[in-house]
């Protein structure tokens, strides 16, 4: 697949759905919060802020079926509980993640500016 001057090995159709799941709000703040080590569900769910519980338990459940967090749960503990952590493809999604939100900050402001001006015109 060719995109501009890029030359992008795979597919379309097997990339898109990967890109959707990586790409996807949600995804990208459970990840960055798992970054930094593994976490209970309402941890997780305190520092998304406004995700709800529906919305944060189908992001778990698709990270976890795609391979990038690992669930693990502690039946000897009382109460029983679960921990989330990044697996080691979920790690090797941070530095990109991180990158994309740095260029994101850095940019903030003129995209802002940009958008402002197009809905004035």
């Amino acid at each position: 697949m060719r995109l501009g001057n890029m030359s992008v090995p795979g597919d379309c159709a097997r990339i898109s759905p990967i890109l959707s799941r990586v790409g996807d709000k949600w995804t990208v703040l459970v990840v960055l919060i798992l970054s930094e080590r593994p976490k209970r569900y309402n941890q997780v769910r305190r520092e998304v802020e406004n995700i709800s519980q529906r919305m944060l338990t189908m992001t778990l459940r698709g990270l976890e079926r795609d391979g990038l967090v690992a669930r693990q749960v502690y039946a000897d503990k009382n109460p029983p509980w679960v921990e989330y952590r990044l697996t080691d493809l979920g790690q090797s999604l941070v530095e990109p993640l991180f990158a994309l939100c740095e260029w994101a900050a850095k940019n903030c402001k003129t995209i802002e500016e940009n958008v402002a001006r197009s809905a004035a015109k």
